[in-house]
This record gives structure tokens, C-alpha cells and sequence, in this order.
């Protein structure tokens, strides 16, 4: 294992073993709001700093893009991080909820962890060693066809103005597949898709820091991820697509038509 990945493992690790012990206090648990149905609580904040505390003594000179605490400049690494993916779900005890971090070189993801502490599931890749959980190799699903997919995607909660238009990728893609799984932590989804568990997902208007582990592990695992047009500037736009190689197209050319 890379040094930069084993010190990410390490990580989140201690920032899991800080939202499993809040997990048991939720009624006693400091919540703000910033913004229309976006809450960071007690927990993101402590798990946040255990995760840069890590981070921070291993790579002092790295900059960083984490959601609660903000960016600091630094040298050609940056780290993105997110302290707990899936926040809702967590302050209602919904057991779907993970942490992400990855780090980037340039434009590039280098490293990537997105780590489940209730099921103690890490999914793991570096860029150009594959992708892993709990040090097994993983592989994207093998579904050559929409109509058996399994798809996840994710509401548009903060957003109103995309509503319309993810409703229009909604009702397009409902009756073409098998299904659609919404589990309000797209970190979660993606590593489901490196894994297999899901053949594809979609989602409008995330933030880097939900995406860059989960994008290097599908790549890792065999799997597409793009904008809605194609492009890789789903970290910046926050619009993201991705499926197996089988799958992609497909799925990318539905998601673009109803996006509008």
C-alpha cells in the first residue's frame, strides 16, 4: 500500500471511531444548519479534525479541501475530505453514511479511502493498482443491459432550480432499468458501483469532496465516470454519471437528454 493511502486509511479510521461514538448520543449532539437541508453536526466537525490531525502531521507542506473546515493552500498534493458523508441519515440514526478522503495531484486523483464504520467496509485505490475492499479486489458489475440494472442516484435537496430536470432523468430512466436506490450518501453509491453492488449512478450539484475517492475507485475497478456530457469536470460542475464500460453510454446519453 502507498504511504499517502495508508496514512488515508489511517485517517479515517480515527474519524470513524468518532461518529460511531456520537452515534450513541444523538440526542445530545450539537447541530447547525448551512444552508436548506445541509447540517453539520458535533460529529463532522470532530471527525474532521481527527482526520486532518493525521493528515497534517504525515504531510504538513499538502494543501487541503475538506467541507467543514475549508481549503488551505500547499504544494502539488491536495487532500479532499469529506468527515461524514450522508450527515441526515446520520442525526436520524439511518445506518447509510460514510467517510471520504482522497488526494490529488495537479488535476489528478492519486489516492482515494471512502470507509463505512458501521459495517467497518473499506474500499480503498491508488491510480493504477486497482481498487480494493477490506484488501480484496474489486471489479464493477458485468451488466451488459439497462433493463436488470441496478442504479443509485441522489435528490437534488439543496438545489431547488435542478429539481425539474433530475425528475426528467428520473421518469426516463425508472422504466428502463430494474430499479433505483436513493441512500443519501453518494460517496456510499460510488464505492457501490466500484464493488458492483450497483451497475450505475447519477446525481446533480455535488461537491468534491463527495466524489474524488468513489470516481478513482470505479475507474480503478474497470468503471466509467463523467459529466453529463462526457467531459471530466464533474469535480468542479458537480454533475456526475458513471456505470460500467457496458452501461455508460447508455446511461450518460439519458442523464444529458434530461438534464437538458
Amino acid at each position: 500500500m502507498h504511504p499517502m493511502l495508508h496514512t488515508a486509511v489511517r485517517s479515517v479510521r480515527e474519524a470513524g471511531r468518532v461518529i460511531l461514538m456520537y452515534l450513541d448520543q444523538l440526542d445530545r449532539l450539537d447541530i447547525s444548519s448551512k444552508g436548506r437541508n445541509d447540517f453539520v453536526s458535533q460529529a463532522d466537525i470532530e471527525a474532521e479534525r481527527a482526520i486532518l490531525e493525521v493528515l497534517t502531521r504525515a504531510y504538513p507542506d499538502h494543501g487541503i479541501l475538506a467541507e467543514e473546515s475549508g481549503s488551505k493552500a500547499g504544494g502539488e498534493h491536495t487532500w479532499v475530505i469529506d468527515p461524514l458523508d450522508g450527515t441526515t441519515n446520520f442525526l436520524h440514526g439511518f445506518p447509510v453514511f460514510g467517510i471520504s478522503v482522497a488526494v490529488t495531484r495537479g488535476d489528478t486523483i492519486e489516492h482515494g479511502v471512502v470507509y463505512d464504520p458501521l459495517r467497518d467496509e473499506m474500499f480503498t485505490a491508488s491510480r493504477g493498482e486497482g481498487a480494493q475492499l477490506n484488501g480484496k479486489r474489486i471489479r464493477v458489475s458485468t451488466m451488459r443491459k439497462l433493463a436488470p440494472a441496478l442504479l443509485g442516484t441522489g435528490f437534488p435537496f439543496r438545489e431547488v432550480e435542478v429539481i425539474e430536470p433530475w425528475m426528467r432523468t428520473f421518469q426516463a430512466l425508472l422504466p428502463k432499468t430494474a430499479g433505483i436506490r436513493r441512500s443519501g450518501a453518494a460517496a456510499i453509491d460510488l464505492a457501490y458501483v466500484s464493488a458492483g453492488r450497483l451497475d450505475g449512478f447519477w446525481e446533480f450539484g455535488l461537491k468534491p469532496w463527495d466524489v474524488a475517492a468513489g470516481a478513482l475507485l470505479i475507474r480503478e475497478a474497470g468503471g466509467l465516470v463523467s459529466d453529463f456530457d462526457g467531459g471530466q469536470d464533474f469535480l468542479t460542475n458537480g454533475n456526475v454519471v458513471t456505470a460500467n464500460p457496458f452501461l455508460f453510454e447508455a446511461l450518460r446519453k439519458i442523464v444529458a437528454r434530461g438534464a437538458g
